[in-house]
């Protein structure tokens, strides 16, 4: 029998007939023919969810347990998790499982293989970026993309694109020249002034940095207490639209050393303390993480944890879509960019600022629509005439 497509198996069964799973079981699956209620819609969305969570729990470890799914399971998921840079992980648990042979596998085998080559060439274009700005008098410090990626046992295990590089303020225009140049821009970095969401000063993270072998060269890497912060806290203001941003979470929290220092990593705000020891929480209790120390111990309002398996079930994400100017200029976009751009409940609560509590998110929501609606709307000239794709 010929391979099937699993995007084309996902988007059947979404529009008429989901293979919905029992619940007494978790992966055995049965074709039941249904009319859709928003309640209904609701509910396979959440099942959607709870696959990839399924299927990503523990995938970070270098032996990690085979996971229990289906075939029919396994086919409505393969296409979301590739979208999201997941295929690999997902691969992972799944090469040595009955499933290994499967069209969806060996279509995440292939994503997996192209991700190893992918961070090969990644690897050359941090040494090519890195000299630049050192030609410059500039030393810049990684994080997230293949700082991220160390936490795994095999390099194509986590995808990243552009090459994260943060620098003294001072210095960012001195470091935009030099990358300006045509090497420096086939390099792809995504040049950053400072950490300001960590609340530290430059000069403290520079001395807590440590260095990395990247090919040819040392990189300068945040120190694990402030690059767990800084995953903690990314992943939550971009609403966890990505389920590998927990797995680097889960991946981090489990191999600290035994002298990782807590209260360096939670010191500050204490809102944003509560944040990370969240993260923290929601990578226990979603992934299966046994984080080190187990210092945070923050309790999850109930609406987190399915905020996480509700987007983890999203087929679109607004970040990867055509731009609301370009939604403007295309009536029928409209409406499809807008529900796009509705904030979810995690995103709403750090956009404003918010506790992790038990109160109802909607008026977080309706907040963060408001100041969202605002600032476009103030851009909204400038993106009419350049087509800008970043919001």
């Amino acid at each position: 029998m010929p391979s099937v497509d699993p995007s084309l198996l996902l988007r059947a069964a979404d529009l008429w007939k989901p293979r919905q799973l029992l619940p007494a079981t978790g992966d055995a699956v049965q074709d039941r023919p249904v009319l859709r209620s928003a309640a209904a819609l609701r509910d396979i969305e959440r099942r959607r969810g709870e696959l990839v969570r399924s299927l990503l729990a523990g995938s970070w470890r270098r032996s990690p347990s085979p996971p229990s799914i289906s075939a029919d399971a396994l086919a409505r998921v393969a296409s979301l998790l590739a979208r999201t840079g997941s295929a690999g992980l997902a691969w992972w648990r799944l090469r040595d499982s009955t499933l290994s042979a499967s069209a969806a596998a060996l279509d995440l085998r292939q994503a997996y293989r192209l991700q190893t080559l992918e961070a090969r060439r990644h690897e050359r274009r941090i040494e090519q970026a890195i000299r630049i700005l050192r030609e410059a008098s500039v030393e810049p410090i990684m994080a997230k993309g293949w700082a991220a990626a160390q936490l795994y046992p095999e390099p194509g295990l986590r995808p990243y694109g552009d090459i994260d590089l943060w620098v003294r303020a001072s210095e960012h225009g001195a470091a935009q020249t030099a990358l300006h140049c045509p090497v420096g821009q086939r390099c792809r970095v995504d040049l950053h002034a400072e950490f300001p969401q960590l609340d530290r000063s430059w000069d403290e993270l520079y001395e807590r940095s440590r260095l990395a072998r990247v090919g040819a060269v040392d990189v300068r890497v945040l120190g694990l207490e402030d690059h767990l912060r800084l995953l903690c806290l990314h992943m939550l203001k971009h609403g966890a639209w990505r389920p590998i941003w927990l797995c680097d979470i889960g991946a981090a929290a489990e191999s600290l050393p035994s002298d990782f220092d807590w209260e360096v990593c939670l010191r500050g705000p204490a809102r944003r303390a509560e944040w990370v020891s969240c993260a923290i929480g929601l990578a226990r209790e979603l992934l299966g993480a046994r984080p080190r120390g187990e210092r945070p111990g923050t309790r999850l309002p109930r609406w987190l944890p399915a905020a996480v398996l509700r987007q983890w079930s999203d087929e679109e994400h607004y970040m990867v879509s055509p731009s609301m100017a370009f939604a403007l200029r295309r009536r029928d976009r409209i409406l499809k960019a807008l529900r796009l751009r509705w904030p979810n409940a995690i995103q709403a609560t750090v956009g404003l600022g918010g506790p992790f509590n038990g109160v109802p998110r909607l008026p977080f929501q309706l907040g963060e629509c408001v100041l969202r609606t605002i600032a476009f709307a103030r851009r909204a000239p400038e993106l009419m005439r350049t087509g800008s794709p970043s919001v």
